[in-house]
């Protein structure tokens, strides 16, 4: 359990920030730049001290300045990955790995070196200097560095916001990895929704030094009020999804969900893998009656939830399914709303197009399990 409830005031800037979020998994802290996160982590990490405030990891109490108890940040075994590596230059990776054991306790039961290599698939590059790698490779190191100080809690602080897209594509599964292999507790910072969409189970939501918003990331990403702050273009839902068949002649996956069956672009994933499916916004139409005559393949069943907009557009949330635990977002003109006789409870049908969904908007969640391999002829 990470519990988190401080206050630090600057020159023109205060950050007033309360949350909590369950062991293991991925908190992602969120936000427009200035918004507070790095101030945020900075205080968890110890590099800052709050003007007020308490900060727990797994029941160990890092600072509580009512009770006069700050823990100094060599103490306080939490593994921080900044913007950049910060590798030490003269020394090889190998090495840049071993200095991070130097702050491991005797007793942690620290994860051994070759362990970490292989989670990070990095034992090629052991006899290498930092200059001879890419910033993937660099930033993969780093995380090792971390791992190999046995943190109880791992922050990173926007970690690849230096990188270009392919080089995003290489790190993002080591992270999962970490987060499910590993179980350890992760704070990550970005303003990118599709790696928060990706990589967390739960979802902090700053704006000018608050929280507008903390819970698990598919309620958060869904909520219909927070449109503007997610922003109008990326912001959407989270579907929980099963892959049930291939269809080799389309080129098809087709996925159960609470709502229906849902049509993706081929997945290389066995049949009984579960999936996280991040679905835009833009990308879901609604309909009050199952619809025909339309190229969207998907309409899955629910119910609107809430609406929330100002002016001629509206935002939708649909709860998905007969228990509505997932949601999925839908911005329409509040003439549809009006015309479809749209209001909170209304059954209706979120239409998604297949083609609109990318590969890298559909990830296997945690502890997926896999059964045979089921294929569609048609």
């Amino acid at each position: 359990m990470l519990e988190v409830d401080v206050s630090r005031r600057f020159a023109g800037f205060s950050l007033e920030a309360a949350f909590t979020a369950g062991p293991g998994g991925v908190t992602a802290l969120f936000g427009k730049s200035g918004s507070g996160k790095t101030t945020l982590v900075n205080l968890i990490a110890g590099l800052d001290r709050p003007d007020r405030g308490r900060v727990a990891v797994r029941g160990t109490v890092l600072v509580d300045t009512a009770a006069g108890v700050w823990v100094p940040p060599h103490r306080r075994r939490v593994g921080y990955v900044f913007q950049e590596s910060r590798l030490f230059p003269h020394l090889t990776v190998r090495n840049n790995l071993l200095y991070g054991r130097l702050f491991a306790p005797r007793d942690a039961g620290a994860e051994p070196l070759s362990r970490v290599v292989e989670l990070l698939d990095i034992g090629h590059l052991l006899d290498r200097r930092p200059r001879n790698l890419s910033g993937g490779e660099r930033q993969r190191v780093a995380i090792g560095r971390a791992l190999l100080a046995a943190p109880r809690l791992l922050l990173l602080d926007e970690p690849l916001a230096g990188l270009d897209l392919a080089r995003k594509a290489e790190i993002l599964p080591y992270l999962e990895r970490l987060r499910d292999e590993l179980r350890l507790p992760m704070v990550y910072v970005s303003h990118q929704l599709d790696e928060v969409a990706r990589l967390a189970t739960t979802l902090v939501l700053l704006s000018q030094g608050r929280v507008s918003a903390a819970g698990p990331v598919g309620e958060v990403l869904a909520r219909a009020d927070l449109f503007p702050l997610l922003g109008r273009f990326e912001a959407g839902g989270i579907l929980r999804a099963t892959v049930e068949a291939h269809d080799t002649v389309w080129g098809l996956t087709r996925l159960a969900t609470a709502g229906g069956p849902l049509s993706v672009p081929m997945l290389d994933a066995p049949v009984g893998t579960r999936m996280r499916v991040r679905v835009r916004a833009r990308d879901v139409l609604l309909a009050t009656a199952p619809p025909v005559g339309l190229s969207a393949r998907s309409a899955l069943a629910g119910r609107v939830a809430e609406i929330a907009g100002d002016g001629p557009v509206a935002e939708v949330a649909v709860a998905i399914g007969p228990d509505g635990a997932d949601r999925l977002l839908a911005r329409v003109t509040r003439q549809a709303v009006a015309e479809l006789g749209l209001a909170a409870g209304t059954p209706v049908f979120a239409v998604v197009k297949a083609a609109a969904l990318e590969r890298r908007s559909i990830q296997p969640e945690a502890d997926t399990v896999a059964t045979d391999q089921v294929t569609l002829s048609s």
